[in-house]
């Protein structure tokens, strides 16, 4: 894996994990009581984005490591991966 290629898996684990950690304890308006005119109940309120991004960066950034030592460690190779069809059939 060269380091474009790590960048961009990165780049894509983190986006993922965003989209898994963003409605994590997300409270509705309607929760805090306090809806604002011309918005659904079920609107977000105050979202802690600054918590919500440390947390995906690390957990985005553990996952890396451990997909980075399994590429970098040889454990899986292209050859492994092209063979799978023998081992299917």
């Amino acid at each position: 894996m060269n380091l474009t290629g790590g960048i961009v898996l990165f780049t894509v684990l983190w986006f993922l994990t965003l989209f898994v950690v963003m409605p994590i304890g997300q409270r509705s308006q309607a929760d805090d009581g306090e809806i604002v005119p011309g918005t659904h109940a079920g609107a977000p309120s105050g979202t802690p984005w600054r918590r919500k991004l440390i947390v995906t960066t690390l957990i985005a950034g553990a996952i890396w490591a451990v997909i980075a030592g399994v590429i970098l460690g040889g454990f899986v190779t292209r050859a492994d991966i092209s063979n799978l069809d023998a081992l299917i059939r």
